[in-house]
């Protein structure tokens, strides 16, 4: 009897479990059997891996071949698994030292010529042999960077099933020569999911800290939804823009990712790993530094947004948009029930899907920016009476938002139609993207010192509770909002979260506490009635 046994992992969700993949031969009739609740890939690896390694130049065992993937209460799901049972028949037929597989998780897919094809997931798999204890991982030489990004783990890139032999086996490397550059590498082909684009996450919107082609300066006027959008970014506050067409609210979300701050370094890993995992990582950068920008259409259904799907399920752009922005717009066109599924997200940061396969966690920490038009024809406005709408048609059109899921909503501004005088004003101009996230890098360092040692980071996170008792306003500051409260036009969550946005009012502004000027503010971006305070963040300082 001969053995062998190597190392792979299993994806759940964002998570990876170690699998060993164990190789038996005994004398019997040719077959090949593969153990350990495989799927429908993974099941097809057999014949993969068969023709891989004649191709590579190694001779398949005439015998009874029995693989087994351990802990085998545990789905496996992908093509991952083929570089590793590939060795692990070879170290069992003696054709590498089973000693040396031991040690070493594999993660790619062979393909029938034996090249070593990368899968979807590297650096969740890599960071869980990580956290396991291995030091050593080999995987396709297009994904090594990103594998690299893991510490402590020595990475080895393969081109070749061929290239692992010589390597493992102690014999000279064969040259394996590269793809065409001049057409898109076939090797990548596999990784992106039909029907994904730019507004899944890998927009240039939110590829860039200061695109030029996408500055604040460029929106006209607009003073109130310009300030509620840099206290978005300062405090990761939800924002929802009203208006009629070309107002300019998708304007202002686009430019919205650009503000934000870099993502730290354990931030970062987060994003990249749920992307990766999504087959969205873009080529050439194995690391998402910035926020991320995700904005399906109004017609995704609610797996595509929260994440599920058939089999293993799948990160919905909640969780595609997480440290970053998702932006809805045309808000009320979404089902009804699709949009209510955001708010336990919207809570909690994270998404938990059960299936019949298993309970999934993806997180969900994003910034939601809603945009909706006041009636169907979107010309409803208390100004004038262009508005051919009748009021039940106004009135079912509101509606599709329910309460609960604006109540979360922190910022509520109405974005008014742009005149002919702020058009053509010379220098109408407002501050640059550059301006406004200085402003928003220098409040969140307020915040972080304020809340360190805590588990909170910016503001919009803070419970209630801990606003009430540790965390005050100057006295006297509230007096007006808690008069909201007892009319009715605000909630007990409200009443909180006007706190919460009046905390990041005072770190713009630079106040060591919100006084009555920052709860008003607050209150006007919170309830939409104005207050009589200067809108612009500017003015306030």
């Amino acid at each position: 009897m001969a053995f062998a046994r190597t190392c792979s992992v299993a994806l759940v969700g964002v998570e990876g479990v170690v699998v060993e993949v164990q190789a038996d031969l005994e004398p019997g009739v040719a077959a090949f059997t593969l153990v350990g609740l495989p799927d429908k890939s993974l099941t097809e690896s057999r014949d993969r891996v068969r023709a891989a390694v004649v191709n590579s130049g190694g001779e398949w065992p005439q015998k009874k071949l029995t693989v087994g993937l351990s802990p085998a209460s545990v789905p496996k799901a992908g093509s991952g698994f083929d570089l590793a049972v590939a060795c692990a028949v070879l170290g069992a037929s003696e054709r590498i030292d089973p000693r040396v597989l031991a040690d070493i998780v594999m993660i790619g897919e062979l393909g029938l010529d034996g090249r070593v094809r990368p899968v979807r997931g590297i650096l969740p798999a890599v960071l869980a042999a990580a956290d396991a204890g291995y030091e050593q991982v080999v995987v396709p030489e297009c994904a090594a960077a990103e594998a690299s990004l893991v510490p402590g783990v020595s990475v080895l890139g393969v081109r070749s099933l061929r290239q692992l032999i010589a390597v493992l086996a102690d014999e000279p490397v064969p040259d394996e020569a590269p793809d065409d550059q001049g057409r898109p590498d076939p090797l990548l082909a596999g990784l992106r999911v039909p029907g994904t684009g730019a507004a899944t996450g890998m927009h240039s919107i939110g590829a860039a800290q200061h695109d030029h082609d996408h500055d604040l300066a460029d929106v006209v006027g607009q003073i109130s939804a310009r300030t509620a959008v840099e206290v978005a970014a300062a405090g990761g506050h939800h924002l929802f823009l009203e208006g009629p067409p070309g107002a300019g609210k998708t304007m202002l979300a686009e430019r919205l990712p650009a503000v934000l701050p870099r993502l730290t370094r354990e931030d970062s890993l987060e994003v990249t790993a749920v992307h990766s995992v999504a087959g969205l990582l873009p080529p050439g950068k194995p690391l998402i530094d910035v926020a991320p920008y995700c904005a399906p259409h109004h017609s995704a259904t609610m797996q595509s947004l929260v994440g599920g799907g058939p089999g293993v399920a799948r990160p919905g752009a909640v969780s595609l948009a997480h440290r970053g922005v998702l932006f809805l717009d045309e808000a009320p066109e979404f089902h009804s029930q699709t949009l209510d599924a955001l708010r336990q997200p919207l809570e909690s940061g994270h998404v938990v899907i059960a299936r019949s396969a298993g309970v999934v966690r993806f997180p969900a920490r994003f910034l939601m920016v809603l945009a909706a038009n006041p009636c169907p024809c979107g010309r409803f406005s208390l100004r004038d009476s262009l508005c051919e709408c009748p009021p039940s048609a106004i009135r079912r059109y509101q509606s599709r938002l329910s309460g609960p899921l604006l109540d979360r909503v922190d910022l509520r501004v109405e974005v008014d139609p742009v005149t002919r005088a702020q058009l053509t004003a010379p220098g109408a101009r407002g501050e640059s993207t550059a301006t406004v996230a200085d402003r928003v890098r220098q409040a969140r360092e307020r915040t972080a010192a304020r809340l360190a040692g805590t588990p909170w980071r910016t503001n919009s996170e803070v419970p209630g509770r801990e606003l009430r008792t540790r965390y005050h306003a100057v006295a006297g500051a509230m007096d007006e909002a808690e008069r909201n409260l007892e009319r009715g036009v605000l909630t007990a969550r409200g009443i909180d979260r006007v706190l919460r946005v009046a905390w990041t009012v005072a770190d713009l502004v630079g106040h060591d506490r919100p006084d009555a000027t920052d709860v008003a503010l607050a209150l006007q971006l919170r309830t939409g009635v104005p207050r009589g305070v200067p809108m612009a963040i500017g003015a306030l300082t």
